[in-house]
């Protein structure tokens, strides 16, 4: 190994820890994220567990997302807007919904169709699903 290729090695190793924070802040900081963590059967129906965070660099002061709901068979099941209320930027919160007579064990998987509203100050009103990023820990699937 020639004396230059390990300075060369050196300095990009050096320089690597200072660019990864960088990067991960560029691609966090491009709008929402919304993880179904849960998906549990209750006295009304069925209850769905979210995790939201706002990446966006402003806060929202109302978002609400109109959600698919589809069965094991790719039929549309129902529709239903859920009102995430605030999101503050920078912040994650808890948000738990109960859809009173659907049965959990019919929902396969979960469209996030549109964002009736997305209203925060200086927000533009096609924040919220523009670089949305969805998943699931659950085994009902959820797509942007």
């Amino acid at each position: 190994m020639t004396h230059a290729f390990r300075f060369a090695l050196a300095a990009a190793v050096a320089l690597f820890p200072a660019a990864a924070p960088a990067i991960a802040q560029e691609t966090a900081a491009s709008g929402l994220a919304i993880e179904l963590n849960d998906v549990a059967p209750s006295q009304k129906g069925c209850k769905l567990t979210f995790v939201a965070g706002n990446a966006l660099p402003q806060s929202l002061s109302k978002v609400s997302f109109e959600f698919v709901l589809f069965d094991h068979k790719g039929l549309v099941e129902r529709m239903a807007v859920l009102d995430f209320r605030d999101l503050p930027a920078g912040k994650t919160k808890v948000r738990q919904f109960d859809l009173p007579g659907t049965k959990c064990e019919s929902v396969k998987s979960l469209l996030i169709n549109d964002a009736p509203a997305c209203v925060g100050e200086g927000v533009d009103k096609n924040a919220c699903m523009s670089g949305l990023k969805t998943r699931s820990k659950s085994t009902v699937d959820l797509k942007g």
